[in-house]
């Protein structure tokens, strides 16, 4: 398998738009991936947007991206309150959100959802997104779940095994009320990266996995 840099080496700051059905979404999905980012692209500013943010949720997406992302990298949390799962019936609203993000940034990379997932709101704003950055390079990260909608990723970005650790210690500090579901556990995160990097050959063992639907080189 052939390996390519991730963005090259490139002078100017790299916008990286981040987005979100829930508070959790972004770390689990591309936690490792924005922590590798950051730490090789010093000039890497991160755009952090959340869609359906509510109660305790509101601080935990706080406190979650300020320990993925420096303070002085982070254009946001943009925390947005729409209600969980209902998000496919306020589309004219969601889409608004879409368009003030295209006017506010022009990403060199957005991360978003799989189009295939099985969650209505992670589907929609993965459609959202590519109607909207028609000419980016979309990352679209998979989010473990009970429905069992995992699939098979193109994209791989091997992670060093502290940095995996690393991902998932901040979620587990970050979300406490997530703590009570049976799937959020340490080994629920662990096992997914650690297929992953089985199936791409990592040097670590260790791996993010993404669906990329189109790219330029």
């Amino acid at each position: 398998m052939r390996s390519l840099g991730m963005l090259g080496d490139v002078p100017a700051p790299l916008n990286v738009l981040c987005l979100g059905a829930h508070s959790d979404d972004i770390e689990i999905g591309c936690g490792g991936t924005i922590l590798e980012l950051a730490d090789k692209y010093p000039n890497c500013v991160f755009h952090w947007v959340v869609f359906s943010v509510t109660g305790v949720r509101e601080s935990e997406a706080k406190a979650a991206a300020a320990r993925f992302v420096p303070a002085n990298r982070l254009q946001g949390p943009f925390l947005k309150s729409f209600p969980d799962a209902f998000m496919p019936f306020l589309g004219a609203e969601v889409i608004g959100v879409f368009e003030q993000l295209k006017s506010a940034v022009s990403p060199d990379l957005v991360f978003t959802h799989n189009r295939k997932d099985a969650h209505q709101d992670h589907r929609l704003l993965a459609e959202l997104t590519w109607n909207t950055f028609r000419d980016h390079l979309i990352l679209e990260y998979e989010i473990p779940k009970y429905d069992g909608d995992l699939g098979q990723p193109n994209l791989f970005v091997p992670l060093a095994s502290d940095m995996c650790n690393k991902k998932v210690q901040y979620i587990m500090e970050s979300f406490e009320s997530q703590r009570s579901k049976p799937w959020f556990r340490k080994d629920t995160f662990l096992s997914l990266m650690r297929l992953r990097g089985m199936e791409c050959n990592a040097p670590s063992g260790y791996a993010e996995a993404f669906y990329c639907r189109k790219m330029v080189l």
